[in-house]
């Protein structure tokens, strides 16, 4: 397997098409329109301002891809981001999810990040196994906060602490950019 930074012209296309099935089918993306390939690689060209935006190649396709984000858009919270994982249908159970995400997370905390944090729609016991597998630890849940597919959702939110710590008083170093 092999995990990379993702590129907006050649990765959008297989984005596209991993994502689509959790905003048609399911509640793991609360959009109802599933982006095409133009607005995926839109997507990924911002993220990546800011954040990584990263792929999984299995058998040479895209299996999927994470990102991290902005948390809040108020300054204080600068050093969290929020992080997404999607795999597709064909690739699950073969560590795609897991594998992009230890590099995520790892790429996060080199760039001065304090915290992740993953919301995920209830029930999904597969998405809160891998999070709390990774050190991702429950701290609250939205009760019935999204309305999708005929019914009300929960959304729980995990957090995992990134090791970078910084000094006890003081600002911390600010974070830097996702690449270089």
């Amino acid at each position: 397997m092999l995990i990379r930074d993702a590129d907006p012209v050649r990765d959008a296309a297989a984005c596209a098409a991993v994502y689509a099935p959790a905003v048609l089918e399911g509640a793991a993306s609360f959009e109802e329109v599933a982006p095409d390939a133009q607005e995926m690689g839109r997507r990924i060209a911002s993220v990546r301002t800011g954040w990584p935006w990263l792929v999984a190649e299995l058998d040479g396709r895209v299996a999927g891809y994470a990102y991290g984000s902005r948390h809040r858009e108020r300054a204080a919270y600068r050093w969290a981001s929020d992080v997404s994982v999607y795999v597709g249908a064909e690739h699950r159970r073969r560590g795609a999810a897991r594998a992009l995400y230890v590099d995520l997370l790892d790429r996060l905390e080199r760039q001065g990040m304090r915290m992740a944090c993953a919301g995920i729609a209830l029930p999904n016991p597969a998405s809160v196994a891998l999070h709390e597998s990774l050190g991702f630890q429950p701290v609250g849940v939205y009760r019935s906060i999204g309305f999708k597919l005929g019914r009300w959702w929960d959304v729980g939110w995990w957090q995992r602490p990134l090791g970078c710590a910084g000094p006890a008083e003081g600002a911390p170093p600010e974070p830097r950019p996702p690449h270089g």
